[in-house]
């Protein structure tokens, strides 16, 4: 089975280590990114299956990272989660229409999350 890339961009490193903790438990090689500026670059360089990306980050909101990476060519395909710890109830719909493919707020809820981004992924060749 080939390994999935998921890029973790958040500046919160327990939170970082949690779920970055949670997905290689399942398999997944994790990337992680501190900042919005590294999200971006280390999206068009890694190309990871699907990125986990915080709202509230230094160097550039997540809101500037997901209109980046919408934008690209590189990087407009690949699937974004967003998650955050704020209370502002218009942020899911927000996000959904700036492109991610979801929303999380936290603490995230780590079986959901893991359980969306199976959802996201391409399933594996029955044919092959």
């Amino acid at each position: 089975m080939a390994e999935h890339k998921i890029l973790v961009a958040d500046d919160d490193p327990v939170l970082t280590a949690a779920v970055s903790g949670a997905l290689k438990s399942r398999g997944y090689t994790i990337v992680v990114a501190r900042d919005a500026m590294q999200a971006f670059m280390f999206a068009v360089q890694q190309q990871p299956d699907v990125i986990l990306l915080d709202i509230n980050m230094p160097a550039g909101t997540g809101h500037g990272a997901l209109t980046r990476l919408q934008a690209s060519a590189r990087t407009s395909s690949i699937p974004v989660l967003v998650m955050s710890g704020s209370t502002d109830l218009t942020l899911p719909a927000t996000v959904r229409a700036e492109g991610a493919k979801g929303f999380f707020r936290k603490p995230v809820d780590l079986d959901a999350l893991c359980a969306k981004i199976d959802e996201l992924l391409p399933s594996p060749s029955m044919n092959g």
